[in-house]
């Protein structure tokens, strides 16, 4: 038997679909089978919820033939076939249909489950502008709330007042809204989310013009994000008449302002595009996101007006895979026109924050340890890039290695040549006499020739260098640079007070390692810097990631830091859904799993990194995360509560007490190990 652990349900996922499917010009029969065609489709792929173009069992383009009775019988006819096949079919269906009620014609979205109508919405707003006459056929839904509709002798819910919302899964909450709905400056989708639907759908006709793929996009994507919520957009393609205009059959799929799927448009076959939404990610950011709630608040509190009809949908367990591109990288972009963009955004938020420091500051210097590794090396040429930008001289930085008992000669050659190319103020102190004399006054046995190597040993050293630097910012009037990134903080992985993790200002604390390594290459490919830089950097780049601190072993094995505390890669994949999004650990291991279960370097651009086409098994994600949750909930947060200040970069959040994470320094991880032992098979 399937563990829960790999459904969709019971990780609070829905998986949607948009419908393509052939039209006829007013074949109402035709439409139907083709209706059932793709819901049979559906159905053998695990989709839950299933969305159809505007008018699919009518048609759109036949004009006056709207309102022929014949057609209307026709179309009523089509919505029986569709409701009883649909007994034994698990995706609720979202068809479009001209439905008369009360003398005037309307055109409706009719939600199918399980053999039932569930309910009728009513478009709202109706084009008559340019190629468009739908008021000289239809009538506006807007306001009428509360109705019923007598449909094949059943009366069923009518009007824009309905949110669909299955009984057994809360998560599985919808709203419907037609084509020129979401063209309006206020969407009645607006008001659903409002009102508590997770997935916002469109049924759409919409003829395809020059640019208009991207304008409807453009409004999907605004829309899910103004939303907070997803949004499935549905048009019409093959077979609609074009008499004086032609279609496309564009289908999409949002989730907080993010396309996570896209149809092939002017498919000449029928065809579905499907995606996996996170819905508790939607509920996550809602909860947080505040002023989502106060809109709701200054409209009246929407819940109260709309009717919510529920329906039972049953838990499936079984694994269906995931529908659903996760990103390995979740603080950088795969698309590399994006990923360019946020590097340089990144780098240039880190650079301008610098600047207005060292104003502020009036600083004479900037004084920064250099290690040979990436972060000391990313903050230097953050540095760099400040002084040139505020017109001072690179010499006003005053770089020094502080090389100790571990450190290696490759990386102190790499601080050297870096320093060098930069044109910094650059020399070198020696710590281990002042280290040597501060084991031996502690009486550590190391002073006596033993080779001790622990936690006393490691942090003698990474103090002595900060003591040291803050005491020649004293002496030559500057402010200390820190190095520290966000997921060194995340994870406690720096020794607190006299140590890496203070400074006068922390440039790189909203930056994770894995955005790191791509800013550096970032600006070897942008040309931010000289040649003889560039190649330093490329040599930085690919050592291997080391504290230094502990001597190489008789093998000459060099201290390993993601040996001790975990890949990179997944501890910041592990930290942008805690931080950003709140999920709980089996969720992140779920999509961690999803992401790295594989190799298939294919996926993958060509620049990125050797170490990024490797895969991680179950219980290799589940032992670094159970270790990342103990890290980061039970014992780093004292460090974090005291962190200098330094500029949040990402969105995917940051962790300053100050802004993006405030937490107890005393609190325990108990909560998430026991959701993680529980919940994981």
């Amino acid at each position: 038997m399937t563990h829960p652990f790999y459904s969709l349900h019971r990780q609070r996922m829905v998986r949607v679909a948009a419908a393509t499917p052939g039209a006829s010009v007013g074949d109402t029969r035709a439409n139907a089978a083709a209706t059932l065609a793709l819901a049979q489709d559906a159905d053998a792929r695990g989709v839950d919820l299933l969305v159809f173009p505007e008018l699919n069992l009518t048609s759109y383009a036949i004009d006056d033939l709207h309102l022929q009775s014949a057609q209307q019988r026709a179309t009523r006819d089509a919505i029986a076939a569709v409701v009883a096949a649909s007994v034994d079919l698990k995706p609720v269906l979202l068809v479009g249909a001209a439905l008369e009620r009360n003398g005037r014609l309307y055109n409706c979205a009719v939600a199918i489950a399980r053999g039932r109508v569930l309910g009728v919405v009513p478009k709202t707003f109706l084009p008559n502008y340019r190629e468009y006459y739908e008021k000289r056929w239809f009538a506006s839904g807007g306001g009428l709330t509360g109705l019923t509709i007598d449909l094949n002798g059943e009366e069923v819910p009518f009007g824009p007042d309905l949110i669909f919302a299955a009984s057994d899964l809360p998560f599985f909450t919808f709203h419907a809204e037609i084509c020129e709905d979401y063209w309006a400056p206020t969407p009645p989708s607006t008001m659903g989310a409002l009102a508590g639907a997770l997935i916002c759908c469109n049924l759409s006709a919409s003829n395809i013009v020059i640019g208009k793929a991207r304008e409807r996009a453009m409004l999907a994507a605004a829309q899910s994000a103004r939303g907070v919520c997803a949004y499935v957009y549905a048009a019409a393609g093959i077979g609609e008449s074009t008499t004086d205009v032609a279609w496309d059959g564009q289908g999409l799929i949002h989730e907080l302002g993010e396309q996570i799927a896209g149809s092939t448009r002017f498919a000449r076959v029928p065809h579905l595009t499907v995606a996996d939404i996170d819905t508790e990610r939607l509920v996550q950011e809602r909860s947080r996101f505040g002023t989502f709630n106060d809109a709701a608040t200054f409209a009246g509190h929407p819940e109260t007006r709309f009717r919510r009809i529920g329906f039972a949908h049953g838990e499936d367990i079984h694994d269906h895979g995931l529908e659903r591109a996760v990103r390995r990288f979740p603080f950088v972009p795969n698309d590399p026109a994006k990923r360019d963009a946020d590097c340089f955004e990144a780098f240039n938020i880190q650079v301008e924050a610098l600047a207005k420091r060292l104003e502020a500051a009036h600083a004479k210097t900037l004084v920064i340890g250099v290690s040979g590794g990436l972060d000391s090396t990313h903050a230097l040429i953050v540095a760099a890039k400040a002084m040139d930008r505020l017109g001072r001289p690179r010499g006003d930085i005053l770089a020094f290695t502080l090389p100790g008992f571990a450190t290696g000669e490759g990386t102190k050659a790499n601080a050297w040549a870096l320093m060098r190319a930069l044109g910094c103020t650059a020399d070198e102190i020696d710590i281990r006499p002042a280290a040597r004399q501060m084991l031996g006054d502690i009486g550590h046995p190391f002073a006596d020739g033993e080779p001790q190597y622990d936690v006393t040993f490691e942090n003698v050293q990474a103090g002595l260098r900060t003591d040291y630097l803050f005491r020649l910012a004293n002496q030559r009037g500057g402010i200390v640079l820190g190095t520290g990134d966000l997921s060194e903080m995340a994870l406690g992985w720096c020794t607190y007070g006299v140590g890496d993790q203070m400074s006068h200002y922390a440039v790189n604390t909203g930056v994770p390692k894995t955005l790191i390594q791509f800013l550096i290459r970032w600006c070897i490919r942008d040309g931010q810097y000289d040649a003889a830089t560039n190649d330093v950097l490329n040599a930085i780049l690919a050592q291997e990631i080391s504290p230094e601190l502990v001597p190489a072993g008789a093998d000459g094995a060099l201290q390993s830091t993601e040996s001790m505390i975990g890949p990179y890669a997944l501890n910041d994949f592990f930290a942008h859904y805690v931080l950003r999004h709140g999920l709980a650990p089996s969720k992140i291991a779920f999509l961690a799993w999803h992401a790295w279960r594989d190799v298939d370097a294919g996926r993958w651009p060509a620049d990125f990194p050797a170490d990024a086409r490797v895969a991680y098994d179950l219980p290799t994600i589940r032992h670094w995360l159970e270790k990342f949750c103990y890290r980061f909930f039970q014992t780093s947060q004292f460090k974090r509560s005291a962190l200098p200040n330094g500029p949040k970069v990402s969105a995917g959040g940051a962790i300053s007490p100050r802004g993006d994470w405030r937490a107890p320094s005393d609190g325990t991880a108990q909560v998430w190990l026991d959701e993680l032992s529980v919940n994981l098979p």
